[in-house]
């Protein structure tokens, strides 16, 4: 029999066999499995390619079979093996070859290493480098997964220096060799892996480098509000470095940049009106602006701005804007003393003309002549005062002075400056910034002129933003620029510390001791403390005073951001020579304040009666204002409660809905009280609207003295105020506070000489009269009340009346109160039944009986107590001496005039109202009425069934 070849199975003979093998194992994963078949007896590495193949083949059972290595392979050596197996049979017979493909699989083994032990660098201090040094590291492992370095690591925490994955160090800022004169790093790497390498040391010198300026200068400096007082550069140093210099003059100037903020400081917390009181402005002075308390001129609006952190500033557009001023706004004649004062930003046209005029205000002809009365006006960057002298007051031949010319910088540099001229005829005084300006040669320039000639029927046009030109019946000489508060003061002067005080910063420079002033060194400022310069001969002491040199802030609330600092210096050595230094440049960062809570508290609902309406009634009578926190503390982070009464603040409003009625209804304010303060007010329909800043105290007592009145208070039984008070021009609000007032249901009025009994439906009382007398007129619709009875005997007869049998009645009636009262109660009982049926209708006809007037005036009260029944049995009686008697519960020798609210009975009761005249058929002393036919009545506005 012939043997059979054996024969490996395989798809793709051409692409044989493919095997995987790890480095630490011996085991080769084979695709696909070896297997033959045909009478195997063995497997066979018969054809190596590449020189020795260090694996053997296995035969497991059902010609299958599994290749291992015959030792732990290495992939750093070599990566890949190739050979080619073959199936030999028990006998010999060998199958053909196929090929097979190995490869070893990479472990991670190796970490990375360093190329160096270490690495040193030498860099120059005040400087960033793109790099400093580069670090190297390797991977013994043979694939790019484990030999491949990913990753470098600085291990030192707080250290200056980044590193890259591409092994490059670098600084994070410029090294200070004094700070430090090396930098030691412990550098890491990282295989792609994640396999750490051991630490390389990396030393980085510092080498001093000297510049001339100054040094440790911060580049920002943080400010909290409420703080006080910080030093902005204790740790300044002055360098020289090597030059040989023998100091002659030095000379250092710092500037707190603002003029980004509002009208060029921080001083925006309040209104020019809030501030111009604050400051002790005299209260005569009249207020040009804000615009929209004069008409405008043509329609032409003026731009301004609403901002709530400051004062509104108002646009001139040099064209079309400006502002008529009426004569009941300000009199258009000045007097002999007068003070006008406004701010103005103001900067010159390229190519503008320099004879053409920018009016801030002027007084000309109103029509058909251009004479020009008064003016105040800039041209060609001079501030310009025009002031023509009427033909009454000098002589028409005698030159006056007429004009005044002031050739200042401040007109034309583009920023906020306040301005005030002073008038003393014929002495004028103008002040900038609140500082008052020094004449000089020529500076100002007085022009004189003649007085202006009479004329008849002429008056005047007074304007803010241009001049009226009569003869052409139009605006002209329009200014370009930006003014905000201007006004005028008539008849006096306004004090020298009120215009220093209205320019004043709220945030400033603060200078050092006088006492570390040394001989030969000078320090001066400017008067808003934003310029500090120190001049002399000591570098020394120059650095001393410049350490000192602080930065404060008044304002609880200041407006956040920053404050740019600028200090220059320049320095002279003996033989004349300047040493130039670099500015050094750093900036304040003021930071948003801990914004305060405004409360309002009181009793939210307040009762009144209808008289008290009529005669004035407190809104707020308990209210109560505060503050928190009153101030915070940065350093504890806590806040600090003071005395809150002590804070300001500048408004309040108090809104009515719907709108107050005049012909019955009016608001009152402490007119005397708010002079005292300084709080103006304005009452309208809609409520009252306060102004000015002032203590908390102040206005809550101004608040409570409030009064509402109403002439007819049943048209509002509920009448609502809203209060909302504001701090720093509006910038914080307060919670809306709403105020009712109630009006209280007027107590049951009864007719004049009557008498009422009010009885229980669950026990009749005795006959027990009440007279009450009310010569108010009777309400629509009635409060009826319960009255207790005081008369036991009475009280325990018809307890036992109306508890007992008949027979049990009968018995309580003779024991009880003898023969007379006998008679007496059995006529009032075989009367009810009548009385309560004719009570019914009378109640209807005492209803129709009010006036008009009294309707109207109670018609929205009514008698919420309990139901009550009001019997009237000998009200109204036309005692004629005939006809049958009619008999009434009475208690003579026991009448009362009781008060409404002694009854404590919750049931039902009837009142009974005695209304006949005390002579008419009056026999005994027992109460009772003969010869009177009796009514019943009684409220059934609030009956139920």
């Amino acid at each position: 029999m012939e043997e059979i070849l054996p024969k490996l199975v395989i798809d793709d003979k051409l692409s044989g066999y493919h095997g995987l093998v790890r480095e630490n194992e011996t085991l080769v994963e084979v695709v696909p499995e070896i297997y033959a078949i045909g009478d195997v007896c063995n497997f066979n590495i018969v054809n190596k390619h590449h020189g020795e193949a260090p694996f053997e083949i296995i035969l497991r059972p059902n010609g299958y079979a599994e290749l291992r290595a015959r030792k732990t392979l290495n992939c750093e050596k070599r990566k890949t093996y190739k050979f080619e197996i073959a199936a030999v049979s028990c006998s010999g017979l060998i199958s053909d070859n196929v090929t097979v493909h190995i490869t070893v699989v990479d472990i991670n083994e190796y970490a990375p290493v360093f190329l160096d032990a270490s690495y040193v660098k030498d860099v120059d201090e005040g400087q960033l480098f793109e790099e400093i040094i580069r670090v190297e590291a390797t991977d013994r492992d043979c694939t790019p997964r484990f030999g491949d370095i990913c990753k470098y690591d600085i291990l030192n925490d707080d250290q200056p220096f980044t590193i890259n994955n591409e092994g490059s160090i670098r600084n994070t800022e410029p090294l200070d060799y004094d700070r430090s004169h090396n930098y030691i790093l412990s550098v890491v790497a990282y295989d792609c892996g994640m396999k750490q390498s051991a630490p390389v040391m990396v030393t980085i010198k510092v080498n001093r480098i000297c510049k001339l300026g100054w040094k440790n200068i911060p580049e920002e400096i943080d400010y909290y509000p409420t703080s006080g007082r910080k030093d902005l550069f204790p740790n300044a140093q002055l360098r020289l470095c090597d030059d040989p210099c023998h100091v002659k003059n030095v000379n250092a100037k710092l500037t707190l940049a603002t003029s980004h903020i509002g009208k060029g400081c921080d001083r925006d917390t309040y209104s020019v009106q809030s501030q111009r009181k604050l400051c002790g402005a005299s209260e005569e002075s009249v207020e040009l602006l804000p615009a929209n308390h004069v008409p405008l001129s043509a329609g032409n609006a003026i731009k301004h701005d609403e901002g709530r952190e400051s004062d509104q500033m108002y646009e001139f557009d040099g064209s079309s804007t400006a502002v008529a001023i009426p004569n009941d706004v300000l009199d258009h004649g000045l007097s002999s003393a007068f003070t006008i004062s406004t701010w103005m930003k103001h900067k010159p046209m390229p190519h503008q003309d320099k004879h053409v005029k920018e009016h801030i205000l002027c007084s000309a002809d109103d029509h058909k002549m251009n004479r020009h009365h008064y003016a105040w006006f800039v041209r060609n960057c001079r501030l310009i005062l025009l002031l023509r002298r009427d033909f009454s007051q000098g002589d028409l031949n005698i030159f006056r002075p007429a004009e005044w010319r002031w050739k200042i910088p401040q007109v034309c540099d583009n920023e906020w400056h306040h301005y005030a001229v002073s008038v003393q005829f014929p002495n004028v005084q103008l002040y900038i910034d609140g500082v008052l300006f020094k004449s000089e040669n020529k500076n100002p320039e007085v022009i004189d002129d003649w007085p202006l000639h009479p004329t008849k029927g002429i008056n005047t046009t007074l304007t803010v933003g241009a001049c009226w030109q009569g003869s052409e019946n139009k605006m002209k000489h329009h200014l370009r620029g930006y003014l905000a508060g201007l006004s005028v003061l008539l008849h006096q002067l306004e004090k020298p510390e009120v215009l220093a005080c209205l320019h004043k910063c709220k945030e400033s420079l603060e200078v050092p001791a006088m006492e570390l002033l040394e001989p030969g060194m000078e320090l001066l400022t400017n008067s808003e403390l934003t310029e500090l310069s120190i001049e002399g001969d000591n570098k020394t002491n120059l650095e001393v005073l410049v350490k000192k040199i602080g930065y404060s802030n008044s304002r609880d609330y200041p407006t956040p951001g920053r404050r740019n600092l600028h200090l220059t210096t320049s320095l002279i050595c003996d033989g004349g020579r300047e040493v130039k230094m670099p500015p050094a440049e750093s900036f304040i960062m003021v930071h948003r304040p801990q914004q305060p809570n405004i409360i309002i508290n009181g009793t939210n609902t307040v009762p009144r009666e209808y008289h008290e309406f009529r005669q004035g009634v407190q809104v707020f009578p308990d209210l109560a204002i505060s503050i928190e926190p009153e101030s915070y503390d940065y350093e504890s982070k806590n806040p600090e409660l003071t005395n809150v009464l002590e804070r300001r603040i500048d408004s309040c409003i108090i809104s009515v809905y719907p709108s107050l009625n005049p012909d019955h209804e009016t608001l009152t304010i402490p007119a005397d009280m708010l002079a005292k303060f300084g709080i103006s007010a304005k009452v309208s329909k809609d409520g009252v609207a306060f102004n000015n800043a002032d203590i908390v105290f102040h206005y809550q007592e101004a608040l409570r003295d409030v009064h509402y009145t109403n002439f007819k208070p049943a048209y509002y039984l509920n009448r609502q105020f809203k209060l909302v008070c504001s701090e720093m021009n509006g910038r914080f609000l307060s919670n809306e506070y709403i105020q009712t007032l109630t009006v209280v249901h007027p107590k049951s009025p009864t007719i004049a000489n009557t008498t009422t009994t009010t009885v229980p439906t669950t026990a009749l009382p005795a006959a027990s009269l009440v007279e009450e007398n009310d010569a108010e007129p009777k309400p629509a619709h009635a409060q009826v009340v319960q009255h207790s009875v005081e008369s036991k005997q009475a009280q325990t007869i018809f307890g036992n009346y109306l508890e007992g049998s008949i027979d049990e009645r009968a018995q309580a009636i003779v024991t009880g109160g003898g023969h007379a009262v006998t008679i007496i109660i059995v006529v009032c009982v075989g009367f009810l039944v009548l009385m309560i049926t004719l009570g019914i209708v009378r109640i209807k006809a005492a209803h129709q009986k009010a006036s008009q007037d009294e309707v109207q005036d109670t018609e929205m009260a009514w008698d919420d107590s309990a139901l009550n029944i009001t019997i009237n049995p000998m009200e109204q009686l036309e005692c004629d001496g005939s006809g049958p008697a009619g008999g009434a519960l009475s208690a003579g020798k026991h009448r009362h005039a009781e008060n409404d609210d002694d009854s404590s009975d919750d049931n039902m009761s009837y009142d009974y109202d005695d209304s006949s005249d005390d002579g008419g058929g009056n026999e005994e002393d027992d109460g009772l009425h003969r010869g009177c036919a009796p009514r019943l009545e009684w409220d059934h506005s609030t009956m139920s069934i």
